[in-house]
């Protein structure tokens, strides 16, 4: 989901490709009569499994459901999906296999900032494949907008700003900003404090950085106490942000927190138990216990197609993304490509996914939202506050 690596290292595993692959020539691949062939990149192990397997879930669901209904446009989807272990360079050779081998017309619904970033060179520039609704990215993805590159994510420096927006509408002056030390996560956690300052003038945020995939939260406890914050923003990844939260409680520290998307998971429930209740957190779908129709089909999918896997925000976000791409696609006329994908993007306009906000795409704006909604949790599970809302500018 975020960068592990800097830039420099991306640039490096992305030369290397260029070096040693074949020409993928996917750009000009059409997909058959019978089926649409696609590809993705998730990290289905290692550390960030928690969130790779679920959204890999929930996109696999809809696809599957999609190919029950006749598929789009008679086509059936073929979607072929490849563990990255959430590492750059992995995932560089994965799009080799898939633009290469399997040759994929498109990457759809796949997860990782630094590890889709890591493949531009060779998948976008090179073979001209296009990359729609990958979880992750960066402001720097879509301003101005790359050529073959779609999302539906709001973005992290975002979801940020609605977070200081947040603390500071609920009276905090002071607040502390626990992030993991990767680059890509001391980028988030720096856009807080700007929008808290804006946002009520006299605030101020600090950093305190936790080292990536560190269990004992102690010692943070700890520090976070000795500074005496109004609040505090969490920008870890879900297992992490259970640990802090139960190690809070333990400790007797009760401060608002708040966490940004990635937190905002059954993972994090199943993991800090009752030290989770009254946790904040921004989010990018409905939440999936919701009344409205669209959810429930996504539940129902769920029990149908990926018995065993939790029905959460996590799962919701791939079958968005799979969805997303899906009403898209069922505009193409003629041969399904990748030049022809592409420009049902670019011309998409307002695409309503009903379990996420309304996208909207042009050949100018390839980020199909910026909208995130509140949630909290309440007697052991997350519910919304309010309907979908565009944070402040930062």
């Amino acid at each position: 989901m975020r960068l592990r690596s800097t830039h420099l290292f991306i640039t490096c595993v992305a030369a290397l490709a260029l070096a040693t692959s074949a020409c993928g020539g996917g750009g000009s691949n059409a997909a058959g009569d019978k089926e649409i062939k696609i590809g993705a990149w998730y990290p289905l192990t290692g550390p960030v499994a928690a969130s790779g397997v679920p959204q890999r879930a929930g996109a696999d669901a809809y696809f599957k459901m999609t190919n029950d209904k006749g598929g789009i446009n008679g086509r059936k989807v073929n979607w072929i999906v490849k563990d990255n272990a959430f590492d750059p360079q992995q995932t560089v050779q994965v799009a080799r296999e898939l633009i290469g081998q399997e040759k994929v017309v498109a990457i759809v619904a796949a997860n990782g900032t630094a590890q889709g970033e890591a493949t531009f060179p060779f998948a976008l520039q090179q073979s001209k494949v296009p990359i729609f609704n990958e979880l992750g990215g960066a402001a720097t993805w879509y301003t101005p907008p790359r050529p073959g590159l779609f999302g539906v994510q709001t973005l992290y420096e975002d979801q940020a700003a609605a977070l200081a927006a947040w603390a500071a509408e609920d009276g905090a002056k002071k607040v502390l900003v626990v992030h993991s030390d990767p680059a890509a996560f001391v980028n988030v956690a720096n856009q807080v404090a700007p929008v808290l300052q804006k946002t009520s003038p006299g605030s101020n945020a600090e950093l305190l950085s936790v080292k990536f995939q560190s269990t004992d939260y102690s010692p943070v406890i700890t520090q976070v106490k000795a500074k005496k914050p109004d609040a505090v923003v969490l920008i870890l990844a879900s297992p992490e942000a259970a640990a802090y939260l139960k190690e809070a409680k333990l400790q007797g520290l009760s401060v608002p927190t708040y966490g940004y998307a990635p937190t905002a998971a059954a993972s994090t429930l199943t993991l800090a138990g009752d030290a989770a209740e009254g946790f904040k957190a921004v989010q990018l779908v409905k939440v999936p216990n919701d009344s409205d129709p669209s959810v429930k089909e996504f539940r129902d999918a769920m029990a149908k197609y990926e018995p065993g896997q939790p029905a959460d925000f996590i799962a919701l976000w791939g079958w968005t993304a799979a969805k997303v791409f899906v009403q898209i696609a069922q505009t193409v006329q003629g041969p399904v490509t990748s030049q022809s994908l592409v420009a049902a993007y670019e011309k998409a306009g307002q695409i309503d996914p009903g379990v996420a906000p309304v996208m909207s795409f042009s050949a100018g704006n390839h980020l199909g939202t910026r909208a995130v909604q509140k949630v909290i949790v309440k007697d052991g599970q997350f519910v919304s506050e309010g309907d979908f809302y565009t944070p402040p500018d930062r």
